[in-house]
């Protein structure tokens, strides 16, 4: 798969959903320890400032570019000509209807509240009746990390869907390569959107680059300040990398 390097930060995917969902299909049947990261500015500007998240990119074999603003920085410097972004609940959705015409396993390891994880996996039993949730598993602490990988390699499982909040779900999924018979994807919201608990942006602004806008407006008090730094860091990127050409990476082929 072709990657393009944004802000010489990460290697995202050159990729549309038919794509990435076929290829992640591949892999859980041949059950590959396979990590895919979802990532939009916030996971860009994290894999920038933490050294964690970092390392944690450089390990995942896939990640598809979450946002708009990456769509568009992708676009700008490196002339790929993607049509759309690969928004992680919609990639989700592709995987899970693939999933449900192979008949595979499915094991969730997150979501906010225990009724989010419950509504996300009757949503996935209703309409996707093929797919078998091997197992579900939330943490007590947001911060742990006491699901093995062993529980998941014994449940069945041929993908893993981790929803634990970025950066802590994408470095849950680097430490565990190698250890995890499947397929891991960190889709975050995914969790919370399929479940119902939580609203999706309307369509015009998802397309406008603007969901940041919306879920600001539906919980300020817990991001405000994730999208005044972040939002600004992204534009500060965007601009360095115009003044300083010299410093960007060639589309990477794999």
């Amino acid at each position: 798969m072709r990657n393009a390097n944004v802000f010489n930060a990460i290697n995202y995917a050159i990729t549309d959903y038919e794509s990435a969902s076929d290829t992640i299909i591949q892999q859980a049947e041949q059950r590959n320890s396979y990590g895919v990261f979802a990532l939009p500015v916030h996971g860009l500007v994290e894999a920038v400032q933490n050294p964690a998240m970092r390392e944690a990119t450089r390990k995942a074999q896939m990640i598809v570019p979450d946002g708009q603003p990456i769509r568009w920085a992708m676009n700008f410097f490196h002339r790929v000509g993607l049509k759309d972004r690969v928004y992680g609940p919609t990639l989700t959705l592709h995987v899970l209807k693939k999933a449900n015409a192979k008949e595979l396993g499915i094991f969730l390891y997150g979501g906010n509240t225990e009724e989010t994880l419950d509504k996300f996996a009757n949503f996935i039993r209703n309409t996707y009746p093929n797919v078998t949730i091997c197992g579900q598993y939330r943490e007590e602490k947001a911060d742990g990390n006491t699901l093995s990988a062993d529980t998941i390699n014994n449940s069945g499982a041929h993908i893993v869907l981790v929803g634990r909040g970025c950066p802590r779900q994408e470095i849950w999924v680097a430490n565990q390569l190698d250890k995890v018979n499947a397929v891991m994807m960190a889709v975050g919201a995914a969790f919370s959107f399929h479940a119902g608990t939580v609203k999706q942006a309307p369509a015009w602004m998802q397309a406008a680059g603007l969901e940041w806008l919306f879920r600001l407006l539906m919980e300020p008090q817990r991001l405000w300040k994730r999208y005044l730094l972040t939002n600004g860091y992204f534009i500060y990127l965007f601009l360095k990398e115009i003044i300083t050409p010299n410093r960007r990476e060639k589309t990477v082929n794999q």
